[in-house]
Formats: C-alpha cells, structure tokens, sequence
C-alpha cells in the first residue's frame, strides 16, 4: 500500500482520479477541486490538513479534515472528500486514509463528522468507530477519549 502524507491538491495525477469519481458519479471530487482552485476551501486553517496516497505519479486516494462548517464549533472537526480509485479499493487504503486523518484530527477537535454517500462508506466508517447520526448535515460521528489524551 503507498504512503499516506500531507498533500497539495495540485499533486501528481489528479486528473484520472477526478475523471473516475465523476464517472462513478460522485461530484464531491469535482467541489473539492473547485474549492481548491478558487481558494474558499485549502485544508489550511488550524488543524486542517488534506492529505492522499500517491503511487507511480498517480493520485491514488485523498481526503481532508476542516473545523465542520455546518457547525458554529472550533472544537468539532469534519472528515470530507474521502476517495479511493476503484482499482485500488478492498486494499486498505480507505482505512488507512481515514486512520491517518483521525490521528491528525485527535491533536485538535473533540470528535469529527461526515457524511457517508453510500452503504459501502457507511459500513466502513461504522467498522472503524464512527456511531451513526440523525443530523441533516451528518451521518456519523467519531469522539475522541478525552479522558486519556
């Protein structure tokens, strides 16, 4: 499985992993790039980072952390714009992307959010921790031990 680290949006092999969210049907890749482009959202605030996978100059899997905009909260963080390329699912690297940004995010926020887009993403979330939600804005949650850290 390749390394998962800080990136730049603008990395290495972007656009095949673009193209294939948008044939899957998945947009959050095309507002990811778009906030990115025109600078409203860079993973750039404290305790925001972006991170992905790259292997052979190819993007290969992204996700990112910010303060949870549908919240008025500095202390709740939100997991968004998790994607794997579908040659690359069932290897790990799903897991590993969101183990790395829960590493990141516990040195920040008390718990962190998201929105599952489908049953697949759900189940995945559900078997690494996060307790599903009724919000309109969320579908699950993840808090941290603060009793401990």
């Amino acid at each position: 499985m390749p390394a998962i680290h800080k990136i730049d949006l603008l990395s290495p092999g972007i656009g095949p992993l673009r193209a294939e969210a948008l044939k899957e049907g998945h947009k959050f890749i095309e507002k990811l790039v778009g906030e990115w482009t025109t600078g409203e959202n860079r993973f750039s605030a404290p305790g925001e980072i972006l991170c992905g996978s790259i292997h052979q100059d190819l993007l290969v899997a992204v996700g990112g952390l910010n303060r949870d905009p549908f919240l008025d909260n500095p202390s709740i963080g939100r997991i968004r714009r998790v994607y794997v390329r579908p040659a690359w699912r069932k290897q790990g690297l799903g897991t590993g992307i969101i183990g790395w940004l829960l590493n990141h995010a516990r040195r920040h926020y008390k718990c962190v959010r998201l929105r599952a887009e489908n049953p697949a993403a759900a189940r995945l979330y559900e078997k690494l921790g996060f307790m599903p939600i009724v919000d309109p804005n969320a579908t699950h949650i993840f808090y941290f031990d603060t009793e401990s850290g």
